[in-house]
């Protein structure tokens, strides 16, 4: 028996050592750690499983029967993030470049089938160079075996895709599917066909992080929903969004001590916001002033700006924070804010994260492109995510709300909970300015003065309609409030949300607009 413990001891210390040392150093070479740091810092020390360590491919032919390394390029199992229960695997580039053999395939199906019965979250380090082309349409078959499952913990289990390498073609499709993606600048790329590709087809000349590249997806294409500039920075932030999230979608989001006073008094607010609906500000103020200790963690910070999507606490509650930002475009919504905002919602929703909108929106943007380009259909899948959401909802309009945009951004009248607005609040089919043009055009033109017609005319359909409580006396407000006095409302509003229970109709699922 002894000698056989001591086999096994020295397999595993191959199997931790890794291929070889010049396999490391030219991993080192490119400014990338080795999967096991990755690991390591990603989950508390000393928690990590491994499942498999032992595995190797029984692939024969182009020289594959003479190469056979335990763990076939993927490292898998679980360990914990501040205590809980975390799933991972992770590619390691220096076994057959990563890429996905019948084994390696194997091996992520099964920590993915172990997640979602655990109710467990799902991480993937991914540094692999796509499909073993050595074993043909098996490895293919192994990546439709990630997409399946991917699918299948959708809205289950959060699944969080960290971007450490190269992922090309059909592997690109992974991530896609999962909750939020990560990016180290530099050192990850995705693509669906690489530069060489797109020069032969189309002629055009790009670099691999030109085409495919961490800034890239976070800021033209939104496939990324973080940046960061390097892997200890990106993984620190993977368990900050981790330490937000509910295990599964049974679950509430994990509690927080705070010393943050509930009933703290957010006196700037008045300052920060100005009274002239034309002046711009920069939200995000707003948003630090309100949630506890200032800290929040922005989605998609650099893609579609001119919304904010938010995770942060409010008394130790998390709360999904969606906001216009006046500081970009005026705080419209145009195509990719309504997609942006629409998919932060629905995600929320499936975990179980009170939402809290504040609007100041203008409206939807105009123009030929976002009308050619689907900006109905496009602004409907913000609507119908909104409409379909079941968790707590509270809306707070800050200054003004106009037109359609204002019914999408969760009004009252498509099912918020609760409804806020400050004084300086206005809401209205559209400006006072662009209402009085329409309505009393005619007027207008046959005055003697047009323009002192003009303004009298904005002035009066201000005062009758737009005045601040003209929608509290509705009904369409619950309440005008103090803004300084808006956290302690707002916490005070989810605290009685708590117990939200929503009864949905009978079917098999929605089909939402696309």
């Amino acid at each position: 028996m002894r000698s056989q413990v001591e086999e096994l001891a020295g397999i595993r210390e191959r199997v931790l050592a890794g291929p070889s040392e010049k396999a490391t150093a030219a991993q080192k070479a490119k400014g990338k750690l080795t999967v096991r740091e990755r690991i390591g810092l990603l989950l508390d020390e000393g928690s990590f499983q491994e499942v498999e360590p032992l595995r190797r491919h029984r692939a024969s032919g182009f020289g594959l029967e003479a190469k056979k390394p335990y763990t076939d390029g993927v490292v898998t199992g679980w360990g914990t993030v501040e205590g809980r229960t975390v799933f991972v695997y992770a590619h390691d580039f220096r076994i057959f470049g990563g890429a996905l053999g019948e084994a390696h395939a194997a091996k992520i199906h099964k920590i993915m089938d172990m997640a979602i019965a655990a109710g467990a979250p799902l991480v993937s380090l991914n540094d692999g160079a796509g499909a073993r082309i050595q074993e043909g349409v098996t490895a293919l078959a192994g990546y439709g075996g990630i997409f399946q499952r991917n699918t299948k913990a959708s809205g289950v289990i959060p699944q969080i895709s960290v971007m450490l390498g190269p992922c090309a073609g059909g592997a690109a499709y992974s991530p896609a599917l999962t909750d939020f993606v990560f990016m180290v600048r530099e050192t990850s790329q995705m693509f669906i066909t690489g530069p060489d590709v797109v020069k032969a087809v189309t002629g055009e000349e790009i670099t691999q992080n030109g085409l495919g590249g961490a800034d890239v997806h976070a800021e033209t294409s939104g496939v990324c929903h973080f940046a960061y500039d390097d892997e200890e920075t990106c993984l620190e932030e993977v368990r900050y969004l981790l330490s937000l999230l509910p295990r599964n979608n049974r679950e509430n989001p994990p509690a927080a001590p705070c010393d943050d006073p509930a009933g703290r008094r957010c006196e700037s607010l008045a300052d920060l916001v100005p009274a002239d609906g034309n002046r711009p500000y920069d939200m995000t103020r707003v948003i630090e002033e309100l949630v506890d200790d200032g800290e929040y963690l922005e989605v998609h910070q650099r893609w579609a700006r001119n919304i904010i999507c938010a995770l942060a606490r409010m008394d130790g509650q998390v709360v999904g924070i969606v906001a216009n930002q006046p500081q970009t475009l005026a705080g419209v919504l145009d195509i990719e804010a309504s997609e942006k905002a629409a998919r932060f919602v629905q995600m929320c929703d499936a975990f179980s994260i009170p939402i809290v909108t504040l609007l100041d929106v203008p409206g939807f943007l105009p123009g030929v492109d976002q009308e050619h380009g689907g900006i109905i259909r496009h602004g409907a899948k913000l609507l119908y995510a909104y409409c379909d959401a079941t968790v707590p909802r509270i809306s707070l309009i800050l200054r003004k709300a106009y037109g359609g945009a204002y019914i999408v951004m969760d009004s009252q009248s498509i099912g918020a909970d609760l409804t806020y607005a400050w004084p300086t609040n206005e809401i209205a089919v559209m400006g006072a300015e662009g209402a009085a043009n329409v309505i009393f055009r005619r007027r207008i033109a046959e005055a003697d003065d047009p323009e002192a017609m003009r303004a009298e005319l904005v002035k009066e359909y201000r005062a009758e309609l737009m005045h601040p409580y003209y929608a509290a006396e509705r009904g369409l407000v619950d309440d005008v409030i103090d803004p300084a006095d808006t956290r302690r409302v707002l916490i005070g509003a989810l605290a009685m949300l708590r117990t939200k229970h929503a009864e949905r109709p009978a079917r098999k699922h929605g089909n939402p607009p696309q």
